[in-house]
Parts: structure tokens; sequence; C-alpha cells
């Protein structure tokens, strides 16, 4: 069995880390009701309502995210669903763009926007360092499917310009990230990741949730 310590140290090298066939068939099963909800499937979706127990305090995945980063919390949860009808690519990239409850121009946010009724904004990259992006796996997914595929250890580069991307990921060792159903991937905020669009019939769902420990600077709140 990996150590906590040891799966730390390895997120911390390489932007990365696994738990396979982590969680219950019970919050799997949750998580598939919240996708079939959905109300575009195909698109990325902030939910913040009908979220089972998996992040509540004690939650499964709450729990795990802990045992790599004490304290942390969701902060937001996007749902993915890539299949033969809803399909689409995204180039090579970093996340930068965090939810918060209200706008508050404070030194060092930008990019403002809202969406959904959420405010959208980029935070200094202190914020982004010390954050995760989680994906929980519904569905096997691999080249055929349009898994994800990472640069490893590019999450040490800082902020990246997207036209600056592309370069910069072929530097670096890349990773196809195939998954099963219920594996869990644990990414730092900084990797540079990127999509192809499936060439299957087969689904891959996928649930992405971003995890802190932080807080914003005054009086910006998480969302």
């Amino acid at each position: 069995m990996t150590t906590p310590e040891a799966r730390y140290a390895e997120l911390e090298a390489t932007g990365r880390t696994w738990f396979r066939n982590a969680l219950s068939d019970d919050n799997l099963m949750a998580l598939d009701a919240l996708q079939a909800d959905a109300a575009r499937p195909g698109e990325r979706l902030d939910h913040g309502d009908g979220l089972p127990e998996i992040l509540g305090e004690n939650g499964e995945l709450t729990m795990l995210i802990q045992s790599v980063l004490p304290n942390a919390k969701p902060v937001r949860t996007v749902l993915f669903s890539k299949s033969e009808a809803t399909n689409w690519a995204v180039p090579w990239h970093q996340d930068r763009v965090i939810t918060v409850a209200d706008r508050c121009d404070v030194v060092g946010y930008s990019n403002w926007s809202r969406k959904g009724g959420t405010w959208h904004c980029e935070p200094p990259m202190s914020v982004l360092d010390n954050m995760l992006f989680v994906r929980v796996h519904l569905d096997d997914a691999d080249a055929e499917n349009g898994a994800m595929e990472i640069a490893l250890s590019s999450h040490k580069c800082g902020r990246v310009a997207a036209e600056e991307a592309e370069a910069l990921a072929t530097q670096h060792e890349t990773e196809l990230c195939i998954a099963g159903r219920g594996d869990v991937q644990v990414l730092k905020m900084g990797m540079l990741h990127r999509s192809r669009p499936s060439s299957s019939r087969r689904p891959r769902r996928a649930v992405r949730v971003d995890f802190t420990a932080d807080h914003l600077a005054a009086p910006l709140q998480w969302a």
C-alpha cells in the first residue's frame, strides 16, 4: 500500500497521483445520477446543488484528498460527459480560473467574468500553487474515448501563457491518463493538460472537483 508520505512526494515531483478503485459503489451511483440530471450533458457544468455526501466534511472523497492535502475542502465541482454525440478537444493549457462568492477588486485577482450566475476570476499563482484538481472517473478512459493527457512536472513552470503552452508541454514527459471506473486522479492546479476528441462510442464521464486548504484574500470568499 502506498503511504500518504510517498503519495505526497509523488504529487510534488510529478504533479499527479492516483487512488485506484477508490470510491464505493454507492457514491459512484450517486455521481452517475448527478451526471444524468445535468441540463446540458456533454458540456462542462458548475453544479453546486445535489452533491452526494462524498464531498461533505467526512465524505469519502474529501477524506481521501486530505491524506495528501490536510484540511482540504472542495471549492468547485464541474461535470464532464464526453460521448459520440457530445465530443470535444481541448489544446494544451493551464486551468487558472476559480469561482468566488462576489466580485471584489483585490490586487492580484483579474480577468473577471460571470457565468451561470457565479463570479469567476484568475487569482495570483500563489493561490493556484496550493490547489488541487481532482478527477473522479465514472467510466473507463483511454486513448479511444478521449482520455486526458498531462505534461508531467509542468506544474513547476509557473504561469504559462496560452500561446506557449504546447511548446512547453512537449519539453516534458507526457502521460495519457488511462483510468477505470472509480479511479481518482489528483493533480496540481498548474499542470499543463489537454484532451483529444473521442473516436469511440463509449462514454467518458468524469466529475472534477477543485480542492484547497487556503482562504482567499479578504473580502473574497470561495463560491
